[in-house]
């Protein structure tokens, strides 16, 4: 459960390991969070994205049919559409957290993000892209390029908020009736937190396996 005055999305992202990515906790702390999924079935499929700010204001819940050929492509169009929402209510220095239940998605993401500061633009491992995304993933990069700053979280399915939106679209079409928002978030409270020195996920799971 999310704290009070506080993103529920922002508690699972930093809850969450982030591939690649090391880093102390108050880096976790984002302007933004978006939750994506996409859905596959021979009788069709959708997409699904749920936006917030870090105190927990709503911006935006997407729900839509699709017809993708693949699951993987299902999950590259949602991000698509999730970022492109999210790029048009959102100011162009914003920090974001990306929230995926899909390994290489979010693998690509943060590699995508770590070749902008290397100084040959080379991802520090190699980025697969399933060829019939190519056209959303080039989507996906410019949106990636156009903010603050970005990093992704992979989480499981089953705490995907997003999840639900994709699996059913035909339920949430009221959604499509909800106003468009533009918010921002409230300024960081002094009465937040301190963050504790405990590694991130991602992190402690790293150390974890060196030692096993």
């Amino acid at each position: 459960m999310a704290a009070h005055g506080r993103s529920a999305l922002r508690d699972l992202f930093d809850e969450s390991p982030t591939p690649h990515i090391a880093h102390p906790p108050r880096t976790h702390h984002r302007d933004f969070y978006v939750a994506t999924d996409g859905s596959f079935r021979e009788s069709g499929g959708g997409l699904g994205a749920v936006i917030e700010t870090r105190d927990g204001t709503r911006v935006a819940r997407i729900a839509t049919t699709d017809t993708p050929p693949d699951n993987n492509v299902a999950e590259y169009r949602a991000l698509h559409l999730g970022l492109d929402v999210l790029a048009a209510r959102a100011p162009r220095d914003a920090s974001v957290g990306v929230l995926i239940d899909h390994d290489a998605l979010a693998s690509n993401v943060n590699n995508t993000i770590l070749a902008t500061s290397h100084p040959d633009g080379k991802p520090p491992r190699p980025i697969s892209i399933p060829a019939a995304t190519r056209y959303h993933w080039r989507g996906i990069q410019a949106r990636l390029t156009g903010f603050g700053a970005v990093r992704a979280a992979r989480i499981d399915s089953d705490q995907n908020p997003a999840h639900p939106l994709a699996n059913a679209p035909d339920r949430y079409q009221h959604l499509s009736h909800e106003p468009a928002r533009c918010v921002l978030p409230e300024p960081p409270q002094s009465s937040d937190p301190a963050p504790t020195e405990f590694p991130p996920p991602s992190r402690a799971d790293r150390n974890k396996q060196a030692s096993d």
